[in-house]
């Protein structure tokens, strides 16, 4: 390796991207979180109540499965916004995500192929969104979430701005 192409080569350090999802986001897991064992408690304590001859059998998981909802409706969110980040450079879009399995996704500028908002009934109502980045890669997209939609908004414009004007074919 001559001295140039040392100079050439940047060292990368891998970093926690500098963003936190909105504070409201913590709300809107604990809606889904609640809504995903609401059905199942539901059915169990209604068939519970009409049928007298398994009523304990059906009380006991449905009292059971609230408690372990209710416990991760308020932990989990709370975990979730602890380890969730995302950032965006002129250069990557760069995501981490997950609690026991974190993920780590960095999309570069000159990969991304198209950049979308979704605005869910559940995320309107606590006035959030998603921006979802797709690339030219086999892992898929990468997604942004419990972004407030101001930010969503501006953030997909600057993400097509970025992309715009950045040499590459995305493929």
């Amino acid at each position: 390796m001559t001295t140039g192409e040392g100079a050439a080569i940047r060292q990368v350090r891998l970093r926690a991207p500098a963003h936190t999802p909105a504070p409201r986001a913590v709300g809107w897991w604990r809606a889904q979180w609640l809504l995903l064992t609401a059905a199942p408690v539901v059915v169990l304590a209604v068939l519970g109540v009409f049928l007298a001859s398994a009523r304990f059998w059906l009380l006991l998981p449905a009292a059971l499965l609230a408690l372990v909802g209710i416990g991760c409706a308020v932990l989990v969110p709370l975990w979730w916004f602890r380890t969730h980040r995302w950032e965006v450079t002129d250069e990557a879009v760069y995501v981490r995500t997950g609690v026991l399995w974190q993920e780590w996704r960095i999309a570069p500028m000159s990969r991304i192929q198209t950049v979308d908002t979704v605005r869910g009934p559940l995320e309107q109502l606590f006035g959030l969104a998603t921006v979802t980045v797709t690339t030219a890669s086999a892992k898929g997209e990468v997604r942004i979430e419990g972004l407030g939609h101001e930010v969503a908004a501006e953030l997909a414009d600057r993400l097509t701005r970025i992309t715009h004007d950045t040499p590459g074919d995305a493929t």
